[in-house]
């Protein structure tokens, strides 16, 4: 009876403890693994090619699998709800970035912070693409700044009849022959619309998503556009976090737009778009003084602050518009998107399309779009 009772006793009690944490020694329990924490980012920085006088590209990297890192570059403590970091990005002022790494079934990493002090006077160029070639022959573009959006994608939402072509690509009627976007002998990009026999016209669509980053500075082309009907010439910004949170969520900043210019060879179209509002309900046009076209070279720029987006055409002291939160308030749902991180450049030129229409038997081809520099400023 004794044994029989001491039985009992030791079921009653194992059962107890594996109800509350399992019991490694009463014969076959289960146990519960406590959370991993995930690894605390590492915030490096580098100077390169494209950074001039102490600006640095900033890389935030965990070893933990599958993580998001997420920052703040103004010295408070990063949550989930802080930018999710995509892409390098560009730190030109002093700032302090302090990331954490989230994971699920981890429990948040400790915070990693670098301060930097970069000191670096307004209005000092910081990051360009100057597009040098010093050979004889036509060179790729920088293939750590500039990566490419390729294949017709239905018409990129706006009907568009031309296929995008990489640098090197071969897939028809892409030809290395005959290369869309390319730096010329002596310097230049040049991207350039094709009509090529094997059907088809063709173009480039150039990015820096993925390689290059910037939030808030000023930041000017010097291009000269094809103007001839259905041309469709563009320098513009998206924000990184556009596979997060899709289109126009992610805000788009249209620096320069170009249509039709046969018919209308004055003007420059200024945008911005985002949620609850969109580029032809709040765009600005920019007419040049008489005498000039956008066939001539002219810089194109915008200046980014926190609550402000405003562009200029040739002269940064007298912007021709200027954008703030106030200027989308009269819209239903709209949400000011452009202080939510750091945005990617693109430039191309498209061929026909919703907005320009097709080309016809005047638009001559191959048209080159050129553009001398890229170029960021602190502001």
């Amino acid at each position: 009876m004794a044994d029989l009772m001491k039985s009992a006793f030791r079921f009653v009690l194992c059962a107890s403890v594996v109800s509350l944490a399992g019991c490694g020694g009463c014969g076959g329990g289960t146990s519960t693994t406590p959370p991993v924490q995930a690894a605390t980012p590492t915030i490096s920085a580098a100077t390169t090619a494209n950074t001039q006088n102490g600006a640095q590209m900033v890389t935030l990297t965990t070893t933990t699998s599958g993580a998001s890192i997420h920052y703040t570059i103004d010295g408070t403590t990063p949550t989930t709800t802080s930018i999710i970091y995509e892409t390098p990005f560009l730190v030109a002022s002093n700032l302090t970035v302090n990331a954490i790494a989230t994971a699920s079934g981890d429990t948040n990493s400790s915070v990693a912070t670098k301060t930097f002090a970069p000191n670096i006077a307004s209005d000092t160029l910081v990051w360009s693409d100057e597009f040098a070639n010093s050979t004889s022959a036509n060179a790729q573009p920088n293939s750590l700044v500039w990566t490419y959006d390729t294949g017709n994608n239905s018409g990129w939402g706006n009907s568009e009849l031309e296929t995008y072509c990489a640098w090197g690509s071969t897939a028809t009627p892409c030809s290395t022959t005959t290369p869309n976007a390319f730096v010329a002998p002596g310097g230049g990009l040049n991207i350039v619309a094709e009509n090529p026999s094997s059907g088809g016209y063709t173009s480039a669509r150039m990015k820096t998503e993925g390689l290059f980053s910037f939030q808030y500075g000023r930041i000017e082309i010097e291009a000269s556009v094809p103007e001839a009907q259905g041309f469709w010439p563009a320098f513009w910004l998206m924000g990184n976090n556009i596979d997060a949170v899709n289109w126009p969520a992610c805000g788009e900043m249209d620096v320069m737009e170009r249509i039709n210019a046969a018919g209308t060879p004055d003007w420059n179209a200024g945008s911005i778009h985002g949620t609850g509002f969109t580029g032809g309900n709040i765009g600005t046009d920019y007419d040049f003084p008489a005498g000039h076209t956008a066939a001539a070279l002219h810089t194109y720029g915008m200046i980014w602050s926190k609550g402000s987006v405003a562009y200029y055409v040739d002269n940064a002291a007298s912007p021709y518009v200027t954008f703030t939160p106030s200027s989308i308030s009269g819209f239903s749902g709209a949400v000011w998107p452009f202080d939510s991180g750091p945005n990617f450049i693109i430039l191309n030129l498209a061929v026909g399309g919703s907005w320009p229409g097709s080309p016809n038997s005047s638009t001559p081809f191959p048209s080159t779009m050129q553009v001398n520099y890229v170029r960021v400023y602190t502001n």
